[in-house]
């Protein structure tokens, strides 16, 4: 039985030294710190030359500048001069690069050319600058005009047997503006087809919450980690995926807040970290601790986990009272807000310790001292990201964390909540202003008000669905408002071939990337603006809105002159395109595109939460969505929080799972680079993290070439074993590259989120 090491938790034994292997170079410093200003140098000389846009960086999540592109973490609503990260800047001057792909480029460069071509320069090649319609005859993009491509799409979306033949997958890089049009424009087209990227990350949390507290949103804001009296991060890695976290944490830390942390990998944004903002801190030694306490929980060991800190709250509240003590538990809380929890203690009691041990591969002793810091701490802050959503019962993990906040009051509390830490900037928006595929009738019902439309009530295709529709031929278009819905969802080669299949296909992105070069009867590649741009139209510049992972709504203003005169915004594509798929359309899409303050009134009218819309967005900072759990207001069926109780399946003891994971040089499937600094690569992604004991159980070393297989034919080839702090039973390995392992049917089945975070593999050495 695999179980994790009592006196120390790193899988290298101490003292010994791995064998040399090429781009594999241990790093030593903290998160942030030189490294991290060495970075940002780096990716402006190689992206913006000696541009003066390099002031768009000071603009960057400024009340009157732009949303970062990137991750989805809150502004402070006092900003610093410098309120962006390492991995922000990367963002930004990849969208600001100097690099251009303009037709000269498509001219000397086919189609079956590029497809060689990795995932990086494809990307790396530059923005595009003008719209291109794919021409089979000599295997090129050629250019088009804009009444071209829209025609064409329309004409193609014309031609389909009925609405359900399209799917109209969203990026979270949409704003609400774009994205609230584009269901719109799906609507009156008559499908609710909407995969889109929060199916691959955050659903279980859209699904799972509301059945717990009412919402499928976190409850807490940026201001409540100051009241925390304890912070448990869970599955995720803010050093890389949301990097301006690790000020808030460092914060914490630094009046003595525990900081507890549940993680397969040791991760370097997770331990310590210096502030690049902070010139003081910069040049004193050390660096702010961030973990009080790691534990390197196996992958798919956290419901067992959180099922073992229930169970020791659960024990010692039993001795608490017996004893004459205090209550550990919040029963009036319980008693007076919640539903579900002789169920939920019938669980706990029958659950056994050597079982919750086997299964999340923690000693008791680990899991105990958890519960006990829970148990000492009046306002909890639980923060868990993908590593938690990610599996097949990544719901039911949500919602295990929900029942521990619950048990003791710690949700509706000042300083107090749950944090699902969303990816993308606006992921979270776009599924505010009306991305999803199960509509509530009420919602459709004020859209067909607002816009004298009839929506369609049949509920739509998420992102598997919607592949997989596609495979069958039953699905004949796609559009795609941003991303690289392709190499993002699992199983590459039959994602890539369903495309191939298609009648149309169309991509508004702002780079090319691969799922640009799936061609189908009818290919095209609409050029937007990015968010760091100036966007003019009729009534003069604009502006639009994201909402951020604590719900909270501001504007971006985008101040750089476009890199092309012909790109246009993404508001103003969909527009283009709905006008000439919708030959008897409602709806003004000129009017609206003109002046977007039209496009927030429509959501006012749209979606009650946005009332005032367009006064209170323009407050510095903006608004928060009222968040009914966050008041003690349960927006569920019987007005109750829900403990909610899952037999989740065991995994075998001895098995071996792998979880994807980002490196610090890529965003998404954008890959700025081949370096992955905290993690100590250089170079390379060919590799696979491996605890360095599984390894010598399979007779493997450091530096093997092995090949990883999640089932026949389904396999990973000729990667590098990179012995590494991880927990035992577990490995890891890059993302999109690791998609090959999973099959689209390996999914959550009250979500549809991908298992990518839980891949039964087996390694062996390569031939």
């Amino acid at each position: 039985m695999l179980k994790e090491k009592a006196n120390h938790p790193d899988a290298i034994p101490a003292g010994e030294t791995p064998t040399p292997v090429e781009g594999v170079h241990p790093y030593a410093g903290p998160a942030g710190g030189w490294g991290a200003l060495r970075a940002v140098a780096r990716t402006i000389r190689d992206q913006m030359g000696a541009s003066t846009d390099t002031r768009a960086l000071l603009q960057m999540n400024q009340p009157e500048g732009f949303d970062c592109p990137g991750c989805a973490w809150p502004d402070p609503k006092h900003t610093s001069s410098f309120e962006f990260c390492e991995n922000g800047a990367k963002a930004v001057t990849w969208e600001a690069t100097v690099k251009r792909v303009d037709p000269d480029f498509f001219a000397q460069h086919s189609v079956s050319e590029l497809w060689e071509w990795n995932d990086h320069a494809l990307e790396d090649a530059g923005r595009l600058t003008h719209p291109l319609r794919y021409d089979a005859a000599t295997d090129h993009f050629v250019p088009a005009s804009w009444e071209d491509v829209f025609s064409r799409a329309g004409t193609a979306l014309q031609a389909l047997e009925h609405a359900d033949q399209a799917e109209f997958y969203c990026s979270g890089r949409a704003s609400n503006e774009a994205a609230f049009l584009y269901q719109l424009f799906a609507r009156e087209f008559g499908t609710n087809n909407f995969p889109d990227c929060s199916n691959m990350c955050h659903e279980a949390t859209s699904v799972g919450l509301p059945k717990s507290i009412g919402v499928g949103k976190g409850t807490v804001t940026l201001e409540d980690f100051d009241h925390a009296d304890a912070i448990f991060c869970i599955g995720h890695n803010p050093g890389t995926n949301h990097p301006r976290m690790l000020s808030t944490l460092a914060a914490a830390s630094k009046r003595g807040v525990p900081i507890i942390v549940a993680n397969p990998m040791r991760e370097r944004g997770l331990e310590r970290f210096k502030s690049p903002q902070h010139p003081s801190e910069m040049l004193l030694p050390g660096a702010t601790q961030l973990a009080s306490a790691y534990h390197q929980v196996k992958i798919g060991g956290d419901y067992a986990m959180l099922s073992g800190m229930m169970k020791a709250l659960l024990e010692m509240h039993d001795a608490s009272m017996a004893s004459g003590g205090p209550a550990v538990l919040d029963l009036p809380f319980i008693a007076d807000h919640c539903t579900g929890f002789e169920k939920l203690e019938a669980y706990l009691r029958a659950a056994s310790w050597d079982w919750i041990e086997r299964q999340s591969g923690l000693v008791r002793a680990a899991i105990e001292s958890m519960a006990q810091i829970y148990a000492k701490a009046e306002r909890v802050i639980i923060c868990y990201g993908m590593g938690i959503t990610q599996h097949k019962h990544g719901t039911e993990n949500v919602q295990q964390i929900a029942n521990l906040l619950l048990l003791r009051g710690n949700i509706g509390k000042r300083g107090a909540g749950i944090c699902p830490l969303r990816g993308h900037s606006n992921v979270q928006g776009d599924r505010t202003v009306g991305i999803t595929e199960l509509p509530s009738d009420a919602m459709l019902d004020r859209l067909d008000a607002a816009f004298a439309i009839q929506s369609p009530r049949k509920h739509g295709h998420n992102a598997v669905q919607a592949l997989a529709a596609m495979q069958r031929g039953e699905a004949r278009a796609l559009i795609s408002l941003g991303g690289n819905l392709a190499v993002a969802m699992p199983d590459p080669d039959a994602c890539f071939a369903a495309i191939r299949k298609l009648d149309l296909s169309v991509n508004i992105v702002t780079k090319l990337n691969r799922t640009c070069l799936l061609t189908a009867k009818e290919t095209l590649i609409l050029p937007c603006l990015g968010r760091t741009e100036q966007d003019m139209q009729a009534a003069g510049p604009q502006w639009v809105t994201v909402e951020d992972s604590m719900s909270m709504v501001h504007a971006s203003r985008g101040r750089l002159k476009p890199p092309a005169p012909d790109l246009k915004s993404e508001p103003s594509i969909v527009a283009g395109l709905a006008k000439a798929a919708l030959s008897a359309t409602r709806s003004d899409w000129d009017m609206l595109t003109g002046n977007y303050d039209r496009i927030r009134d429509k959501i006012e009218a749209v979606f009650p939460d946005f009332r005032d819309f367009n006064q209170r967005v323009r407050t510095p900072g903006g608004f928060r969505l009222t968040i009914a759990a966050s008041e003690r207001r349960w927006n569920t069926p019987d007005g109750k929080a829900h403990f909610i109780v899952h037999d989740v399946p065991s995994r075998d003891a001895d098995s071996l799972l792998l979880t994807t994971i980002r490196s610090h040089d890529q965003y998404n499937t954008t890959i700025y680079g081949f370096n992955d600094r905290y993690r100590g690569i250089s170079g390379r992604r060919d590799v696979i993290f491996c605890n360095q004991d599984d390894l010598a159980m399979l007779g493997l070393a450091h530096g093997d070439l092995v090949d990883v297989e999640s089932e026949p034919g389904r396999v990973m080839q000729a990667v590098t074993a990179i012995a590494h702090p991880i927990a035992r039973g577990s490995t890891a390995a890059y993302y999109p590259e690791a998609n090959c392992l999973i099959p689209l049917d390996d999914y959550d089945a009250q979500s549809g989120t991908p298992a990518y975070k839980s891949i039964p593999v087996t390694i062996r050495r390569s031939a």
